[in-house]
């Protein structure tokens, strides 16, 4: 036959007699009244993107709808979670405008791998008002005229 552990039976019963008290002592009393509560079922403002397609040239055309279906189909699923301002979708035509294709998709590249970096360091990067940091493309484009640190 096993032995009961009288010690151990007594612990657990002052345990649940301790948890059962604190229960009791911090319900809610009949005789307090409860009070209402404001409520607010506003949602939190959504990050408006710019949808439009710049005209300008047949291939000012294909980068804005690229750079749309970027925004529908990737972006947007992800949520409001790119660290940096502007988007990357924003970013990439800002690149595209400024130098040429291949440049900006190079630029585009690189923004994309310091966005889903692990190990980055955010501390040469300035902050803005929304927490977001600060990363324009005019920064990438060599021209030290253009450059806004």
């Amino acid at each position: 036959m096993k032995r009961v552990n009288v010690r151990k039976i007594f612990s657990v019963g002052i345990y649940l007699s301790l948890l059962s008290l604190t229960y009791n002592l911090n319900a809610q009393t009949d005789w307090v009244r409860w009070e209402g509560k404001e409520t607010l079922y506003e949602l939190p403002a959504i990050h408006h993107h710019d949808n439009t397609v710049d005209k300008s040239s047949f291939g000012m055309i294909l980068l804005s709808v690229l750079r749309n279906t970027y925004y529908f189909f990737i972006s947007d699923l992800d949520g409001d979670n790119c660290p940096f301002e502007p988007s990357c979708s924003a970013f990439f035509l800002q690149s595209v405008k400024e130098t040429s294709i291949f440049k900006g998709s190079l630029m585009f590249a690189d923004r994309f791998t310091r966005d889903i970096n692990f190990f980055k360091g955010t501390d040469h990067y300035p902050l803005l008002t929304s927490r977001k940091f600060s990363d324009p493309a005019n920064n990438y484009t060599l021209h030290s005229e253009k450059i806004k640190l």
